[in-house]
């Protein structure tokens, strides 16, 4: 079966005030195309739909005319992520169409969505999808916390066997227990379906979470709680499951998940898992500038066997950085970049005059400007201000410290001026 594995849209989200809809929107017709044109199956969408849990309206419109559009073609398996309102976004879940299945309860992860080629006339056998939401540890440890076995002290890691029940107390306060609590529902249940006997059902879960392996940048909000926010890759091993759909990290890349043994799981292969973050098909931050974003096509044939292919995300603009004298940014230097979304650093001793006004007439979508000057010996020399520091002398060395040069004769006059009036309205109060 032919699957396309996609995360991160935030849809409604802006770049340093710059609304971003028109660019998402662009990705998804690329997405609809993809779906039609190299035959896929199936959608998976690991989380973060939205960017925030009340979308703006034209945000929710965008997202209902796209998932109708890839049902067309497709079954549509979408999972919320911790920008997503969970509720908001599963509402009338139950209504919608055949092929779309919005997955926002987390006491359905060890119930699958179970896709069938045959269904729209394809060929190749079942897929069973597994799909969490993002399982707040807050939210969720007590919900997760049913089973057998003995209780597990607040704070206390539970082997892997083991699961709390409901009336001896929660799961430990982490994103690892909770997300090895719903792992473990998910096991469950494949063990299940096959001492039913029937075709082996090749098995995929989707979920949001940042996975131990998968390199961050700036624009994932932090999760952490208690001061961890990771889940170890081993956590998703050893359940039968062919394929992990991440859904958190914003650059594409795939995560190591151990390998286990054919005396442990019982099959006659190597129960070894392919996992994967697709990425977010935008760059959200300067911190991704030199992310490759794409969407994972991935292949999964009758052993469950994964072969991933990454396609590339159309680039509506750049993001890029240039530094240097405003001389040279406004020359050639600067040319190859009118047209990005650019962080600039000017680096003249003295903060130009107009400097920002400059910058913006030369690049029309410069989203930060900053005077960065040289920093000397002697502006590096931290000065301690107490209070038998002359305050005009003060202020002096801030002017020097931020802009690389000392206020000239006007400038000091107008700080001498502000700083008595300051003292005369202090007296007279």
């Amino acid at each position: 079966m032919r699957i396309l594995h996609t995360s991160d849209w935030h849809l409604g989200r802006t770049l340093h005030g710059v609304d971003l809809l028109d660019h998402q929107a662009a990705y998804l017709d690329h997405l609809v195309e993809v779906v039609r044109s190299e035959g896929v199956g199936a959608v998976l969408v690991a989380g973060d739909v939205y960017d925030r849990a009340i979308p703006p309206v034209d945000a929710v419109n965008l997202l209902s005319d796209t998932v109708a559009r890839l049902a067309e073609h497709a079954d549509v398996v979408l999972t919320p992520g911790n920008h997503d309102s969970a509720i908001r976004l599963g509402f009338g879940a139950s209504l919608m169409r055949a092929g779309v299945h919005f997955r926002t309860r987390v006491p359905d992860v060890g119930t699958p969505v179970v896709l069938d080629p045959a269904a729209r006339g394809g060929s190749g056998g079942r897929v069973a999808v597994y799909a969490m939401p993002y399982l707040d540890p807050d939210a969720v440890r007590w919900e997760l916390a049913d089973g057998c076995c003995a209780a597990v002290d607040d704070g206390e890691v539970p082997e892997a066997n083991q699961v709390p029940t409901r009336e001896k107390g929660p799961l430990p306060r982490s994103h690892e227990a909770v997300t090895a609590a719903a792992v473990r529902r998910v096991r469950a249940d494949i063990a299940r379906r096959r001492e039913g006997g029937g075709d082996r059902l090749r098995n995929v879960v989707v979920a949001h979470a940042f996975v131990v392996g998968g390199q961050a940048s700036e624009s994932e909000r932090d999760i952490r709680v208690g001061g961890v926010d990771s889940v170890p890759a081993g956590v998703f091993g050893g359940a039968g499951v062919d394929y992990v759909a991440l859904g958190h990290l914003h650059g594409p890349q795939t995560v190591t998940v151990p390998g286990v043994s054919r005396e442990t799981t019982g099959q006659d292969r190597d129960a070894a898992t392919t996992a994967r973050y697709s990425g977010s098909p935008l760059a959200y931050s300067f911190s991704e500038m030199h992310q490759k974003k794409s969407t994972v096509l991935l292949d999964l044939d009758a052993t469950g066997d994964a072969r991933t292919e990454l396609l590339p995300a159309p680039v509506p603009r750049r993001l890029a950085e240039v530094t240097g004298t405003l001389d040279d940014l406004l020359g050639a230097s600067g040319e190859p970049h009118t047209d990005d979304w650019l962080r600039v650093f000017v680096t003249d001793p003295a903060r130009p005059t107009e400097m920002y006004a400059r910058v913006r007439a030369r690049f029309p979508h410069a989203l930060q400007v900053q005077h960065r000057p040289p920093v000397t010996a002697e502006r590096a020399v931290i000065s301690v201000v107490g209070q038998g520091r002359d305050p005009l002398e003060v202020t002096h060395e801030f002017v020097q410290h931020v802009t690389g040069t000392g206020p000239d004769e006007s400038e000091g006059a107008a700080l001498r001026t502000a700083l008595e009036r300051a003292l005369a309205s202090e007296r007279s109060a």
